[in-house]
């Protein structure tokens, strides 16, 4: 870690990400360790501050997720969230106990003291709540901060050791000055606001050359933004020694396939190798219809063919790809964090797999890619392109995967993206695509009973991807996408629009 950054333990919650986020926002480079990352480990990264997550435990049970005490030794400002501000309290002497009754939502904050960590935020301003327990009285040698209606210690802290503590999440978007809340924590670590995406880039080209060498990387393309970005990273950093591999695997929405190989032919100026592997894939999704299934199945596979493909170009050592923050925070455990689902190039990879990945751009969100991508002078139409999964379209049928299903869905996501594109709604949306639900329904064509297929269009709005809500659009809108699709799509005779967000839904329906 660079020396004038912060760094974040994690205990498991599913924003943790979100606390670096926020602080690289505010131009502080932070970055997440495991909660139980030695303390040999956490000083020789020579952190300007620490954070404590949240997460889902009790500090008080025999399993509780504890870290090295010895953080509060290392004279840097240590800053506890949620089940980090437990964490402080019961160390230093409080006790923390279940709560009579659970707080989760908005609340209030009384701000007792206005200066430090509380410099410039309003009084009474609202912060998000999300926990099961209670901090039963006050640590010696602290003092209260903040109180909520529920909570007479929602903050205290110890300027003397610089040790302080919220019981709410700043990091949340629904926590409306928990940003200046964070960048005053920064302050207090003596750090100015000098990082960006610039400075991101220069750091991970040179790691790049670093950690390649004169080896051979493979770069596995998929004609989205997250892969575009890295291979463009690459060709800044190792350009004689990139391989860049596009594997067709015959779940790409309509002239997919030809559409990537001109981008990066004559937009990138990367060499772009195809490779068809349409009919093997589909072979080895037959029968299939479990979700997690599926995303292994496609994962193991692509690593078979980006091996065939290495060994055509004598030694590849490594293989580069665009996994994201999300990807690995739903797919595998970070810390104390549960796994929400396997994504094809985290947990869905073989274990025996022959090359060591390279992945830049694992430690950040959506958002930062498309700044990241702006920065190393990638077009505004490839950086802001809808997000589309490695999977592709198998995660979007529900069951089995064949080419009849496949037909249906591409042509109503056809229809989808050419209404969203012409009213103007594409550009203000994060995400938007079909799912091939099928479920038959009657219906009634022509005086005649039909007996076919639903399709559920599902659009959403988002910053990053780790939460979402669905967008709100025109019914007008809807409308016509229901009636060209129905019209259009012979085996599809009725349209209906998700209105769940995320959370409780993931914004994929696999």
């Amino acid at each position: 870690m660079k020396t004038d950054g912060i760094l974040v333990l994690d205990f498991g919650s599913q924003y943790t990400q979100l606390i670096a986020r926020r602080l690289r926002e505010n131009g502080v480079y932070a970055e997440l360790a495991p909660f139980n990352i030695s303390l040999d480990e956490i000083k020789s990264r020579a952190p300007k501050g620490i954070v404590l997550s949240g997460g889902p435990a009790s500090v008080y049970a025999s399993d509780a997720y504890k870290c090295d005490m010895g953080v509060f030794e290392l004279g840097v400002p240590v800053l506890g969230i949620c089940y980090g501000m437990q964490l402080i309290a019961q160390h230093f002497g409080a006790n923390v106990a279940p709560a009579s009754k659970s707080e989760f939502g908005k609340a209030h904050l009384d701000i007792v003291e206005k200066g430090g960590i509380f410099a410039g935020v309003s009084q009474n301003c609202v912060v998000w709540m999300s926990h099961s327990d209670k901090v039963e009285g006050l640590p010696a040698g602290f003092k209260v901060l903040a109180k909520s209606e529920n909570s007479e210690f929602c903050a205290f802290g110890d300027d003397g050791r610089k040790v302080y503590a919220l019981q709410f999440h700043p990091e949340v978007a629904h926590s409306e000055q928990g940003a200046v809340m964070l960048k005053n924590f920064s302050k207090i670590c003596g750090l100015s606001s000098t990082w960006n995406m610039g400075s991101f880039a220069k750091e991970q080209i040179a790691k790049i050359k670093e950690t390649v060498g004169d080896d051979k990387v493979l770069c596995a393309v998929s004609g989205g933004v997250d892969s575009s970005v890295v291979a463009a990273l690459l060709a800044h950093a190792v350009p004689k020694q990139l391989i860049a591999v596009f594997v067709d695997n015959g779940l790409l929405r309509t002239d997919e396939a030809r559409m990537v190989e001109e981008m990066f032919k004559t937009r990138l100026g990367v060499e772009l190798i195809k490779v068809d592997a349409s009919e093997l894939f589909l072979s080895r999704l037959k029968g299939v219809s479990d979700p997690e299934k599926k995303r292994k199945i496609i994962g193991e596979t692509f690593i078979e063919v980006f091996d065939t493909e290495a060994k055509k170009h004598g030694d590849v050592k490594f293989l580069a790809q665009g996994t994201l923050y999300t990807d690995i925070i739903e797919s595998s455990p970070v810390g104390a964090s549960k796994t929400i689902k396997s994504h094809h190039n985290v947990g869905g990879l073989p274990k025996d797999m022959k090359f060591t990945l390279l992945e830049p751009l694992r430690e950040i969100f959506k958002d930062e890619v498309r700044a990241l991508g702006l920065e190393l002078g990638l077009s505004r139409d490839v950086v802001y392109r809808h997000p589309f999964p490695g999977p592709g379209l198998a995660i979007r049928i529900m069951g089995e995967v064949n080419k009849e299903s496949l037909e249906l869905l591409r042509k109503a996501d056809v229809v989808l993206r050419e209404e969203l594109k012409s009213s103007g709604w594409y550009e203000k949306t994060w995400q938007a695509f079909c799912v091939l639900l099928n479920v038959r329904s009657v219906g009634v064509m022509g005086d005649n009973r039909t007996y076919e297929n639903a399709v559920c269009v599902r659009v959403v709005d988002a910053s990053d991807g780790m939460t979402a809500t669905f967008s709100h659009l025109p019914y007008e809108l809807l409308e016509r996408v229901s009636r060209r699709t129905i019209n259009e799509v012979a085996g599809i005779n009725r349209v209906v629009y998700d209105v769940s967000s995320k959370p409780p839904a993931t914004i994929e329906w696999e």
